[in-house]
């Protein structure tokens, strides 16, 4: 059973940084494409940012590009969403997730490409 487990959210004002941690458990966490995506109140859940399974190729949406950072240790079967130069807009529940298939980041940005989800962290950034 795969598990998915994010932390480092919290209360950070504009400006700031906040990096989230993804620990995965079960399955063969390198084989497998691995993003970001966030959920403000109200609204969609949209893509912010995947990663290949080598970690050779990041995708991000364009909303935070150039401001947030997509990695991964896939000897900790852990992946990070560093996020600075925050803004009120960022404010949202941020889940990483994990893709159907192995070996594969096609339509990356899409929440169908991915059948396994954290519980979710909260981001909230003050103005």
């Amino acid at each position: 059973q795969v598990q998915l487990v994010e932390s480092g959210g919290g209360l950070v004002q504009a400006g700031g940084s906040l990096r989230l941690s993804c620990a995965a458990s079960g399955g063969t966490f390198s084989n497998y494409c691995m993003g970001w995506f966030r959920q403000a109140p109200g609204k969609e859940r949209e893509f912010v940012a995947a990663i290949s399974w080598s970690g050779s190729y990041t995708y991000y949406a364009d909303s935070v590009k150039g401001r947030f950072t997509i990695s991964r240790d896939n000897a900790k079967n852990t992946v990070y969403l560093q996020m600075n130069s925050l803004n009120p807009e960022d404010t949202a529940v941020y889940y990483c997730a994990r893709a159907r298939r192995q070996y594969y980041s096609g339509t990356y940005f899409l929440p169908g490409q991915y059948d396994y989800w954290g519980q979710g962290t909260q981001v909230t950034v003050s103005s």
